[in-house]
């Protein structure tokens, strides 16, 4: 039965912050930035709740983070100490509160709309995989209709280092990147504006507790190092990426922004959600060694995401955006214990406040593509609903990311929005 909080907001059913999810992140008010707990449309100051002695019991380590200006500290703390004070929190919240705690604490919740988001986390690394079986054997077809997946593609999660100076939280305007472009036919590059700008929606990890250079993190205990979730568009310019990434793979036609969502859903509020994973299909190859444990490589996270387009018109005529994509986080290939798992096998650190993104999340069937690419049939792009079509994005569109997780009896955990509006490329 879903719990109930003093905050009214967070008891309604399509709110994405109840008392059982107490997202955290970092916003700014009345010139000051400090790290928060989302609860319903109220944001609770850590930093002030510690001050007035609201967090007694709560581990030194823990108490520390609260103070600071990023979550990394929390991070850092580990999973008991993190789990002692969402306890303290829930406690705060919750409607059985004693009056006097209630009087203690409503002064200190800010409303959201008076807040600034800020990046949750001070990124060090950040790593993006390409984990849906769906996207890379769509995106794989284009190039090799054949035979559409590499054949290592079964054996190791595949990613890349991306670019963590050019992330950006939630609502930031992304410009147009320029690039060298080789048009069909043509027998040079040229540079200019990329004419194939796409989203990919994503689901990021952050790393809580890391490890010491060298040492593995074993599968059994992969989800020991896992923070939380959050939102990621790795926007992509297509025809920059095209030319470019033969032979060492992604570079100027991703790292130019990402876009995170400002609010990270801790890993234990996403326990009740949890569920096998797609199958592997009959044939298939098991996991090496390193990446098997019947008890963790196979559990994935019943997390609906969904993608919605706004378009300049749609904006000035009041109408609002089309939904064009839905998947499921429980369809990738690798589960997010294989990804941490891999990231360290070979002795690799990985610190509080590292970002692992899954690549994009898509889902076997029509309407579940995680980019425009995929949603294209034979170079056509998709139509929405006011008649505008859209093969690539476009100066004034805005894409919005949204997820949950929802099931009976259960309260909705969301992960609030991740939004970017294209604006036109800088001039040369």
């Amino acid at each position: 039965m879903a719990l109930r909080s003093w905050v009214v907001s967070a008891n309604d059913r399509d709110c994405d912050f109840p008392l059982e999810n107490l997202p955290y992140g970092v916003f700014r008010h009345d010139g000051r930035t400090r790290v928060g707990v989302a609860i319903g449309d109220r944001i609770l100051d850590l930093r002030a709740s510690a001050e007035h002695g609201l967090l007694c019991a709560v581990p030194c380590d823990a108490l520390e983070g609260c103070g600071g200006q990023c979550v990394n500290g929390l991070m850092a703390s580990g999973t008991r100490a993190s789990s002692i004070l969402r306890s303290r929190l829930a406690s705060l919240l919750d409607e059985r509160a004693a009056g006097e705690i209630k009087a203690r604490v409503e002064p200190l919740l800010i409303p959201m709309n008076e807040a600034e988001m800020q990046l949750p986390a001070v990124i060090g690394d950040y790593t993006d995989f390409y984990a849906s079986i769906h996207h890379a054997t769509r995106m794989g077809r284009r190039f090799r209709p054949d035979n559409p997946l590499l054949p290592n593609y079964k054996y190791v999660p595949i990613g890349y280092h991306g670019r963590a100076s050019s992330i950006v939280v939630s609502g930031k305007e992304i410009r147009r990147p320029c690039g060298q472009i080789k048009p069909q036919g043509a027998s040079e590059p040229q540079f200019g504006p990329s004419r194939a700008l796409d989203f990919e929606l994503e689901v990021g990890l952050f790393v809580g507790s890391g490890n010491s250079l060298g040492q593995i993190i074993p599968i059994t205990e992969a989800e020991q190092h896992i923070f939380g979730l959050c939102l990621v568009n790795d926007w992509s310019a297509r025809d920059i990426q095209s030319w470019e990434y033969q032979p060492l793979g992604p570079f100027l036609g991703k790292d130019f922004a990402t876009t995170l969502s400002p609010w990270v859903v801790p890993w234990e509020a996403l326990a009740p959600y949890r569920v096998p994973v797609a199958p592997r299909p009959a044939g298939d190859p098991g996991p090496l060694p390193y990446l098997h444990s019947p008890s963790a490589e196979r559990v994935g996270i019943d997390l609906t995401v969904e993608v919605h387009l706004e378009t300049r018109s749609m904006r000035e005529a009041g109408t609002a955006p089309a939904l064009v994509s839905r998947a499921n986080l429980r369809e990738l290939y690798w589960s997010l214990a294989q990804l941490v798992a891999h990231h360290a096998s070979n002795g690799c650190n990985l610190r509080p406040g590292d970002l692992l993104a899954t690549g994009t999340v898509s889902g076997a069937e029509d309407g579940s593509e995680g980019c425009l690419l995929e949603m294209q049939r034979d170079g056509a792009g998709i139509q929405l609903p006011n008649g505008e079509v859209r093969a690539f994005l476009e100066d004034g569109d805005r894409v919005i990311f949204r997820a949950y997780c929802r099931r009976d009896g259960l309260p909705k955990i969301g992960f609030g929005e991740c939004v970017g509006t294209i604006v036109g490329a800088q001039e040369l």
